[in-house]
């Protein structure tokens, strides 16, 4: 399945580098690894860098470990495009998907103890716009350079 760029994210698919890796955690540093080395490049500060390395981290376990089941035969699609200003990055598993409104809020009392969710309300804390497509098996994230925190 092809990915299709969310509205307000405003980029062309061309525009876009793509890595396929392996479906486990070691393989998903890859994709981390050539994504920071990026923002350093383009000079983005530690909390940027931060902010994308957390986020970029709990994706791709969710994609390994909740998405394709640690399925060693399944393959992680990252897309990614840095510009000065902004990182765009899309990361797409091989398993059905999910509905992120039904993953129950982690921070509710009810719900302290349970580890499901702390992922997907990391990747909203730190990134400014997440978007997740109609299958539910991929992910876009978008940060916006030295963004201010709420």
């Amino acid at each position: 399945m092809s990915s299709q760029i969310p509205d307000g994210f405003d980029l062309d698919l061309n525009g876009l580098c793509e890595m396929v890796v392996r479906n486990d955690l070691r393989s998903a540093k890859l994709p981390e690894d050539t994504i920071l080395a990026e923002l350093n490049r383009h000079g983005y500060s530690e909390d940027t860098v931060f902010a994308v390395k957390l986020a970029l981290e709990e994706a791709m376990t969710n994609a390994v470990k909740h998405g394709n089941k640690c399925d060693p035969t399944k393959r992680i699609t990252v897309r990614y495009h840095i510009a000065p200003q902004r990182v765009i990055i899309m990361v797409r598993d091989e398993g059905c998907g999910f509905h992120p409104d039904t993953v129950p809020d982690p921070t509710a009392a009810e719900n302290i103890e349970r580890p499901n969710g702390r992922g997907i309300m990391l990747i909203h804390s730190y990134m400014t716009k997440v978007y997740y497509s109609p299958s539910g098996n991929e992910v876009w994230m978008l940060k916006l350079r030295d963004e201010p925190r709420n």
